[in-house]
């Protein structure tokens, strides 16, 4: 069921509904945008619970993702989420981007810290005049708002890379639940075990929101290998396993890959995770897939 600005995630998620969304990510250039054009025509008939728009580090796609959110809520059925991030702003530039996705009808945002400027793997180095935490951003977003603006962050099954310790994750998951996040979506989830030690952790720390698993399908070995090593993990044995005696037959890896994420979903659904969020990576294929493996049924109207 779509969300409107009168639902919040946290009670879509009370009454009892699972909530099934989309990520999107801004194309570099017309050919990209074609074919996230079709990805998101293929996948609105799947009527998910929202989609999401990621946004540039240093705010490279700061444009592109106001003009794609305002499309999707322009021309579709589906609610955009803006992502947005603390990097390469100050906190007037943010309140800036704040207003032009208000002006777009955006209501929905993903308020993240943001990766360091130099990259994965660089020291973090906050923007003079703005934000060093992803609570901050929160806490700007709902002083400007209110109710009017639904605020989503980021949480981590592994702990985030600069954390000290996975109390300490927990902790800052709280401190955004404080300044008034509503849900949070994790980076992909690579182990079911992870994911319920995260729901454990932000229990724990009183972080009482909806938080949402991510999946990244398996479409390739060294792709994948590559995407964990840059959050600095590593893919779990048991999935290497299974893919590397396919590394010659690139169509069986792709289909052993499907059914490796289609049977996370179904373990993170039996282990109580609210959704699925699926990383589309702007193709529509492997989500389908894995969509009909679930056997999720599709919403009314």
């Amino acid at each position: 069921m779509a969300v409107d600005i009168g639902r919040s995630i946290s009670e879509i998620v009370a009454a009892g509904e699972r909530t099934y969304s989309f990520e999107f990510f801004p194309p570099k250039d017309e050919t990209g945008a074609a074919q996230l054009w079709q990805a998101i025509t293929e996948l609105e008939p799947y009527r998910p619970t929202f989609v999401s728009v990621t946004y540039g580090a240093g705010g490279g796609t700061r444009d592109l993702t106001v003009q794609i959110t305002e499309r999707i809520a322009r021309e579709t059925t589906m609610v955009p989420v803006a992502h947005l991030t603390c990097v390469g702003h100050t906190s007037e530039e943010l309140n800036t981007i704040l207003d032009e996705l208000d002006v777009a009808g955006v209501r929905h945002v993903m308020a993240l810290r943001g990766d360091p400027p130099g990259g994965p793997g660089s020291a973090w180095t906050p923007t003079e005049g703005g934000f060093s935490h992803a609570s901050e951003l929160v806490r700007l977003i709902k002083a400007r708002a209110g109710a009017a603006t639904r605020v989503g962050v980021a949480a981590f099954p592994e702990g985030h890379v600069d954390a000290e310790s996975l109390e300490q994750d927990a902790r800052v998951l709280r401190e955004k639940y404080d300044e008034g996040a509503e849900f949070a979506i994790t980076d992909m989830v690579l182990r079911a075990s992870d994911y319920v030690g995260l729901l454990e952790r932000a229990d724990a720390a009183g972080a009482a929101m909806p938080i949402i698993p991510g999946i990244m399908p398996i479409l390739g070995l060294r792709s994948m290998e590559r995407m964990a090593e840059l959050s600095r993990r590593e893919l779990p044995r048991e999935v290497v396993d299974r893919l590397t005696p396919l590394a010659d037959d690139p169509a069986a890896l792709r289909a052993e890959g499907i059914q490796i994420a289609s049977e996370l979903c179904e373990t993170l659904l039996e282990a109580g995770a609210p959704g699925l969020h699926f990383y589309t990576l702007n193709r529509s294929k492997a989500t389908r897939e894995i969509w009909d493996n679930l056997r999720i049924e599709v919403p009314t109207a």
